[in-house]
C-alpha cells in the first residue's frame, strides 16, 4: 500500500476519501509480495569469478522442432532506427534485444545478471574497478571478433558530445565519463574506460556503484557496437546513417537483422555467430509495429500474432470471461504520468501544476478506463523498488486544488489559456487523455485540446523541439533500483525533458551517488520526492501493469518487473 508523507513539502489534504484503496497489481495480492519480488532481482548474481557454459544455462534447453520457430509478436510502433546508442523507447529496447548482448546479460526467470558477451568479471575491494573478460572466440554477426578495443571505441562514441546520446548519463558512472559528454574533457584515453588487452575491458569508476551490473545487463545504452561496420558508414558520432539498414547491420546477439519493412514488419533470424547459438530454438522472430490496438488485438486472435504489445482496456473484461489462457496481467515497473513543460503559461507557475495533479480522479480512471489492475500514483518513484517506499505523497481535495488555481490567478479556471495535451498515437493513450480532460473541465473549468502524433515524431517533439505544453509519457525502469526514478529530473539530464531544473535537488542527487549505504541514499531519495511533489514538473497518474495477449504455446517466457524477456530461452510448443 502506498505511503503518505505529511511533511512540509507535501502538505497537500487528501483528494480521495481516506477508507478507498489502491487498486493491487492482479494477478499478485499484495505490495508485500512486490517487495520480495524487487529485493530478490538483486541477491542472485552469480560469483564473479563464474565461468559459464552450456551447462550453467539457466534454464533447461528445450527439444529443437522440426517446424520452423517463428514467434510473431506486436510490437507497439515503428522504431526510430536500430542503433542501440541513439534510440530510447521500449519498442527499440525489444529489438535490441534480439540484436544485441551486453558484457552482461539477465536471467530469463528474475532477470539478475549474469555472464553475457563477457564470461566473468572481477571487481575491486573498493568496489571502483570492474575488469570484464571477454569470451574466447566471441565475434559479430559478420563472424568479425569483438574486442576489448572497439568497446572502448564503442563507450566513446556513446559519450560524444557530438552523438548527443538521451542515454550517455547512463555511462556517468564511470571516471571522467560525464566530463567527456560535457565537453570538460577532450581526452578519452583519461576516462575509466581502458582496453588491457585484446578480450580484456577494464572500467574504472568515480564513486562505488553496487547496481551497476543490472544496468549493463537490462540497457543497451551499454551496449558495444560494430565500430568497424559503422566507419563504413558515414562518421562515428553520426546518427541515422545506413548501418542499420537491411543487409548492413551487424550485431552481436542472438538474432540478425533479415528484413525491415517500415510501418509493417521487422524479421529477424538466427545469428549463426552467435556464442551461444545452441541455446536458441526459434528461428525467426517477426515484430509488428501496431499502433493500432484493435487491428492488433484482432491479429491475435485470428492466429496472425503470438503475443500483442498491449490490449484495448475495452477488451479486458472480455479476455478475463472468454480467454483467460491468453490474458497476462502482470506487474511492471513504471510510471505513467503528464509530462509538464514548465516554460509555458500557465504551466509556468507549480500552482496551476498542482491543482491539476489534485484533480485526476486516479481510481476512476483505472477503474473505468485502463481496467489492467494498475495502481494510483501519486508520487513518481514506484512503491517497493528494491526496498524503497517513498514517503512524501501528492495529496489535497478538490477544494484546494480550486484555492491553488485561483491563487495563480485562474479562479473557476478563468482566464486560464487553454492547454493543449500531445499523445502519441493509440487508442488507450486517447481514451485517458479524454477522460482526463473531462475531469479537469468539470472539476476546475480548465479546457485542454488533445493532439497525437505518431510515435517517431512524438519523439522528435519531446526532446528536439520541445513543442508542447503537456505530454502524454511513460517511464519503465532500466534496472531495479530506485535511482532510476530520480536521476532523469536532474538539470541537463539527456530525458528531462520538462526543461525543469533546481538546484538544490541536483545537489541531493550528487549526494546520493557518494552514499556509503542503502540506508544513507534511500533518506536523500526521500527529500528528492519530496521536491518532486512540490514542484510538480510531472503529474504522476499511475503505475503500470504490463496488460497484453499471450499464446498459450509460448514457453519460455516469465513475467518479469522490467517486462524484458531473453529471447534465446523462448520457444514455441506445436
Amino acid at each position: 500500500m502506498l505511503i503518505s508523507d505529511r511533511g512540509p513539502q507535501s502538505s497537500l489534504r487528501p483528494l480521495l476519501p481516506t477508507t478507498r484503496r489502491p487498486r493491487r497489481f492482479a494477478p499478485f495480492t499484495s505490495l508485500v509480495l512486490l517487495t520480495v519480488l524487487f529485493a530478490g532481482c538483486g541477491r542472485k548474481n552469480p560469483p564473479a569469478s563464474a565461468t559459464p557454459g552450456a551447462a550453467t544455462s539457466p534454464i533447461a534447453a528445450a527439444p529443437r522442432s522440426s517446424t520452423p520457430q517463428i514467434w510473431r509478436v506486436g510490437n507497439g510502433a515503428e522504431p526510430q532506427d536500430l542503433d542501440p546508442q541513439t534510440v530510447t523507447g521500449v519498442p527499440e529496447h525489444k529489438l535490441m534485444m534480439a540484436l544485441f548482448e551486453g558484457l552482461v546479460t539477465e536471467d530469463p526467470k528474475d532477470l539478475h545478471p549474469v555472464p553475457g558477451l563477457a564470461e566473468r568479471w572481477t571487481i575491486s575491494d573498493d568496489g571502483l574497478v570492474y575488469t570484464f573478460y571477454l569470451r574466447p572466440g566471441v565475434k559479430w554477426s559478420d563472424g568479425t571478433p569483438i574486442t576489448a578495443p572497439e568497446a572502448v571505441e564503442s563507450y566513446q562514441r556513446m559519450l560524444s558530445p557530438a552523438l548527443a546520446s538521451e542515454y550517455s548519463y547512463l555511462l556517468w558512472f564511470a571516471a571522467g565519463a560525464e566530463d567527456f559528454t560535457k565537453g570538460k574533457l577532450t581526452d578519452f584515453s583519461k576516462t575509466g574506460f581502458k582496453a588491457l588487452d585484446a578480450s580484456t575491458l577494464q572500467i574504472t569508476l568515480k564513486s562505488p556503484t553496487p547496481y551497476l551490473l543490472k544496468i549493463i545487463a537490462s540497457h543497451y545504452a551499454w551496449t558495444i557496437v560494430p565500430t568497424h561496420v559503422l566507419k563504413k558508414f558515414g562518421k562515428l558520432d553520426e546518427k541515422r546513417t545506413a548501418w542499420t539498414r537491411t543487409g548492413n547491420h551487424v550485431g552481436s546477439g542472438p538474432f540478425i537483422l533479415k528484413d525491415w519493412a517500415p510501418q509493417q514488419k521487422i524479421t529477424v533470424v538466427r545469428n549463426p555467430h552467435y556464442w551461444d547459438a545452441a541455446t536458441v530454438k526459434l528461428d525467426a522472430i517477426e515484430f509488428y509495429p501496431t499502433e493500432d490496438l484493435g487491428t492488433e488485438e484482432r491479429m491475435f486472435r485470428t492466429g496472425q500474432l503470438d503475443m500483442t504489445n498491449e490490449l484495448p482496456a475495452a477488451k479486458i473484461d472480455t479476455y478475463r470471461k472468454e480467454r483467460p489462457e491468453s490474458l497476462k496481467i502482470d506487474p511492471w515497473l513504471g510510471v505513467y504520468f503528464y509530462r509538464c513543460n514548465v516554460t509555458r503559461p500557465p504551466l509556468t507557475d507549480k500552482r496551476v501544476r498542482q491543482a491539476l495533479a489534485l484533480a485526476i480522479d486516479r481510481e476512476s480512471l483505472i477503474k473505468n478506463v485502463t481496467r489492467g489492475g494498475e495502481t494510483p500514483a501519486y508520487g513518481v518513484s514506484y512503491p517497493g523498488t528494491a526496498g524503497y517506499f517513498p514517503r512524501a505523497k501528492i495529496t489535497g481535495d478538490l477544494a484546494l486544488a480550486k484555492k491553488l488555481l485561483a491563487e495563480a490567478g485562474f479562479p473557476d479556471g478563468k482566464g486560464c489559456p487553454p492547454i493543449e495535451l500531445l499523445y502519441n498515437t493509440q487508442a488507450n493513450h486517447r481514451a485517458i487523455a479524454e477522460a482526463i480532460q473531462q475531469m479537469w473541465r468539470k472539476n476546475l473549468g480548465v479546457e485542454v485540446t488533445l493532439r497525437n502524433e505518431e510515435w517517431k515524431v512524438y519523439l522528435e517533439t519531446q526532446h528536439i523541439s520541445h513543442n508542447y505544453t503537456m505530454q502524454r509519457a511513460g517511464w519503465i525502469a532500466d534496472y531495479v533500483d530506485p535511482h532510476v526514478f530520480l536521476e532523469i529530473w536532474t538539470t541537463g539530464n539527456g530525458n528531462n525533458d520538462t526543461l525543469w531544473s533546481n538546484s538544490q535537488y541536483d545537489r541531493l542527487f550528487q549526494s546520493a551517488l557518494t552514499s556509503k549505504n542503502d540506508t544513507d541514499r534511500y533518506e536523500i531519495y526521500q527529500k528528492m520526492d519530496a521536491i518532486l511533489v512540490d514542484e510538480v514538473p510531472v503529474i504522476p497518474i499511475y503505475f503500470y501493469t504490463k496488460v497484453h495477449a499471450l499464446s498459450p504455446r509460448v514457453k519460455g517466457y516469465y513475467p518479469t518487473l522490467l517486462d524484458n524477456h531473453p529471447y534465446k530461452y523462448i520457444y514455441l510448443e506445436n
